[in-house]
């Protein structure tokens, strides 16, 4: 029998800025592999040789943006459960069951200030998971610091995770 799934969200990196460093870091080698290997010129006062510059190339210029373009976070609350998946870190979901959770709130968090950032992320408020933006819901455990998901649809997220609480202990009454 299939889970009901009350919320998905899958959430790739969507900030400007990174992608502006990501792509001018990467454009410097694509400069410098189509000069010095495809036009026959030496890139650079110390250039390195054209299997050595193909190799940086590849793995900068080509799957440094390719990384960041395939990562993406996926939350999905299910009856009692909620799941998060950060791709390509995580091999099997992270599964927080959801009895474990005190209380839960949405919040709005610095992420930089709070987190140091975006993506799997410990800071001083406990460990977080988010991709962009500045929203979401915080759960607040008996037992361990707390968790932060962040999402594009926290109010979603918030009222998905009541709702997956409540049928849980429905069925088990």
């Amino acid at each position: 029998m299939a889970e009901t799934v009350l919320f998905q969200e899958k959430q790739r990196f969507r900030q400007l800025g990174l992608w502006t460093v990501v792509l001018a870091f990467a454009a410097i080698f694509w400069v410098g592999f189509v000069y010095q290997v495809l036009l026959s010129g030496t890139y650079g006062n110390n250039p390195v040789s054209d299997v050595e510059l193909s190799v940086v190339f590849a793995v900068v210029g080509v799957y440094l943006p390719l990384f960041f373009y395939k990562m993406n976070l996926t939350t999905e609350v299910l009856p009692g459960m909620l799941q998060v998946y950060f791709s390509p870190f995580h091999l099997n979901p992270v599964r927080v069951p959801l009895r474990l959770v005190r209380t839960y709130e949405k919040v709005v968090y610095s992420p930089i200030g709070d987190y140091g950032g975006w993506g799997i992320r410990w800071g001083r408020k406990g460990k977080a998971y988010n991709m962009s933006g500045n929203e979401g819901v915080e759960l607040l455990f008996y037992n361990k610091k707390p968790l932060l998901i962040g999402s594009q649809r926290a109010h979603e997220l918030y009222q998905a995770i009541r709702q997956a609480k409540e049928m849980k202990s429905e069925i088990g009454s």
